[in-house]
């Protein structure tokens, strides 16, 4: 190449690669830059002959072979920073166009240059965005090519890392388009796929989208692939996904918590990742977590329909809370429930089925009523309305009523329209009995409302919410726990403490090992710990819920200490504290004193 140069034949070489008439030529002087390429000093070379024009103008030849020669050349080159911004200037709007050639190899090799070209380089995203590349990269996704579809995920990524590009790329159903490449039997198209996701995923919107399209299937599956890449990029697309409550749900239900437990326990499978992933899945799983992680940060904030189990073994899944109400009472500990929320009578649609629900989104999004004469009540209702609605319509019209009902007998295919009208006014009569039952509101359970917990809530609201300072309402609230669950215990005397007689007698009354926590009259350490950081979390302090062995619990605040004397206004750092409820309710122990040490242990 230096030989080259210094005889003036590689400028003459360029020369003729642009005013040539003869297509071989300029594809095979092309194909000749794009293997010197390849090398850092002729990069550095090709770029003090201004090679980039060059290429730009091979792009806008009428020979395939010729531009993706040239395309490929761009590629290289770009690992030259100043070649990457003279070409990003220059001839991004023809790789652009390129991407909507009939030739898949163009298309392939233009997709190419333009990963390397917006590859850290926001800039070049940027224009790639200004010349209507987009949708056309979008479109590649659906190619059967997997060279294509890889590099397309890939651009499409580089852009995403700009808001306004991100959203840009989002208005255009990428999370719609990126599905069938999930589906991909190649790896570099699911890695490639998998991190698009979760370049695009930290939008609420794109997530709703990716779930309404079946993306969350094909997606949690590449969590069992061999390939490493694909499984770590899987694992941080699942980590982005799992922001909302609903989108976790659904990646629950295909097993997403049962495969990344799994790998975490795999010393050759587990990834930086993972451990990310799991954590965020169950911070909307709280009971989960809360029984296998045995913690719940202060950001975890307990809602109705929480329970605790118990300690499981990571791995061990545990059954709903309507699945446990409806088991016979045993000697297994008591399940503890928190649920103060009052059902509400409404009229809605039948509801979904309750094990597409996590225990948490019970109450929330099912239909609510008070008794099973208001069921028949509201299903006569609801009967009766549909039934007006539905008179002046044709029989053969389909509807949600009709599905599996009589109404669908009434349409037969072939008939005239004058026997298709025939048995309009016979049709109400049997379709009333039939809505009636199946309507599935006798079907559904709540979870027993706790009156008395709700009387907590209020009483904190009022007492311990308008208290000055944070170190107050935490002092003021674990007194009130302690009040409610049997008072401070004297520490030599925590053995004649009998909790578990009491907790087996509400239980017996029950006829049910879930207990909810507001009947809890006598409680050791991780009723009441629970307990605080339930009532805490509805007022507003931040708090951690950490369980220990042998029925130990507790809670940690962060608090800050008053300045020392004479320095004013000084800032200090936040001490973690764990807050007594048992012997001196409200007192304050440092974290890792011996104090706090012997409250957490036997």
């Amino acid at each position: 190449m230096q030989l080259i140069q210094e005889t003036g034949g590689l400028r003459k070489l360029l020369a003729f690669t642009e005013v040539s008439t003869l297509t071989d030529f300029q594809k095979n002087a092309a194909k000749a830059i794009a293997k010197a390429a390849y090398d850092p000093e002729n990069r550095k070379i090709l770029n003090e002959q201004e090679v980039e024009k060059c290429l730009v103008t091979l792009l806008g030849t009428d020979n395939d072979g010729t531009k993706i020669a040239a395309s490929q050349a761009i590629a290289a080159m770009c690992e030259n920073l100043a070649s990457k911004q003279t070409i990003g200037t220059l001839g991004i709007p023809q790789l652009v166009q390129l991407l909507s050639s009939d030739n898949e190899e163009v298309k392939e090799a233009a997709a190419t240059a333009l990963v390397n070209l917006t590859t850290a380089h926001p800039a070049n995203a940027s224009a790639v965005a200004e010349a209507d590349g987009i949708e056309p990269l979008i479109n590649l996704l659906s190619s059967k090519r997997d060279g294509v579809v890889a590099s397309a995920a890939t651009v499409l990524t580089n852009l995403a890392t700009q808001e306004p590009l991100r959203l840009s790329i989002q208005s255009h159903g990428i999370m719609t388009a990126i599905v069938e490449p999930l589906h991909s039997t190649n790896s570099i198209v699911q890695s490639r796929a998998a991190l698009t996701v979760a370049a695009v995923g930290c939008d609420a919107d794109a997530r709703t989208e990716l779930r309404n399209s079946g993306g969350l299937d094909p997606l949690i599956k590449l969590l069992y692939s061999k390939h490493d890449e694909v499984r770590r990029n899987a694992c941080w697309a699942v980590m982005v996904c799992a922001a909302d409550d609903p989108t976790a749900a659904a990646m629950t239900r295909l097993g997403a918590l049962d495969i990344l437990e799994e790998i975490n326990l795999s010393i050759g499978r587990k990834n930086n990742f993972s451990d990310a992933a799991l954590d965020k899945i169950l911070d909307h799983n709280l009971p989960q977590k809360y029984s296998q992680m045995g913690f719940l940060t202060s950001s975890n904030i307990i809602t109705d329909g929480f329970y605790d189990f118990g300690q499981v073994k990571p791995g061990v899944k545990l059954l709903s809370l309507e699945e446990l109400s409806a088991q016979q009472l045993n000697d297994r500990r008591a399940i503890i429930l928190v649920n103060s929320k009052t059902p509400e009578l409404e009229l809605t649609a039948p509801p979904v089925a309750t094990d597409e629900k996590s225990p948490q989104d019970f109450l929330s999004s099912r239909v609510t009523t008070s008794s099973s004469s208001t069921n028949r009540k509201i299903s006569r209702e609801r009967a009766s309305s549909i039934e007006e609605k539905e008179k002046p319509e044709s029989p053969g019209r389909s509807s949600s009523v009709s599905k599996g009902g009589g109404r669908e007998k009434g349409s037969r295919k072939g008939k005239g329209k004058k026997e298709e009208e025939k048995p309009k006014e016979e049709e109400p009569e049997p379709v009333m009995p039939k809505i009636v039952e199946e309507v599935p509101l006798k079907a559904l359970w709540y979870p027993p409302v706790d009156s008395i917990l709700v009387d907590y809530i209020t009483e904190v609201s009022k007492t311990i919410l308008p208290l000055p300072t944070t170190k107050e309402q935490v002092v003021a609230l674990a007194q009130f726990v302690a009040e409610k669950m049997g008072g401070p215990i004297e520490t030599d005397k925590l053995h004649e403490f009998s909790w578990e007689l009491h907790i087996s007698e509400i239980e017996y009354e029950l006829k049910c090992n879930v207990v909810p926590i507001g009947k809890i009259n006598k409680g050791t350490f991780y009723h009441r710990a629970l307990l605080f950081k339930v009532l805490a979390d509805r007022i507003g302090v931040s708090c951690s819920l950490v369980r220990g062995e042998y029925t130990r619990a507790w809670n940690e605040v962060k608090l800050v200490d008053d300045s020392p004397l004479g320095i004013p206004g000084l800032l200090l750092p936040p001490q973690v504290y764990i807050v007594d409820l048992m012997y001196q309710p409200g007192n304050l122990m440092k974290e890792g004193s011996p104090e706090a040490d012997r409250y957490g242990r036997i």
